[in-house]
């Protein structure tokens, strides 16, 4: 439950291009479909699950990496910005447990509603 916690904490502040080495996490008809930055690494979706790189200690070399699949998410909730609040939020009720993430103004809340439901539909 403490890796739960630990991606309960993370923002994706904006979109970026697909990482050139996530390929090598890929299974055999895996694609990339998009990702984003995170404080301190990336947050790729593709079209079986969620990758979360996460860089640790003074120099990144180290890096916990989280694969959610979009089978075991059960319900989502999407909450655009408001006036005062400036960031968007993303919930997800997995078999893991619950996850909130914070989601910059870089990053289309709806689009990724929209990608969510289009993965997890698919499965």
């Amino acid at each position: 439950m403490e890796a739960v916690a630990a991606i309960a904490a993370w923002t994706f502040t904006s979109a970026i291009p697909i990482p050139p080495d996530v390929g090598e996490l890929l299974v055999q008809g895996e694609e990339p479909i998009a990702a984003f930055k995170t404080f301190r690494d990336s947050a790729v979706f593709t079209n079986r699950r969620l990758i979360v790189r996460d860089a640790q200690g003074m120099t990144g070399k180290k890096v916990e990496m989280y694969s959610l699949p979009y089978s075991a998410i059960n319900m989502w909730s999407s909450e655009n910005a408001g006036k005062l609040d400036f960031n968007a939020e993303l919930e997800l009720w997995t078999r893991a447990g619950h996850i909130k993430v914070k989601l910059g103004k870089g990053v289309d809340i709806r689009a990724l509603d929209r990608l969510i439901a289009q993965c997890v539909f698919s499965h």
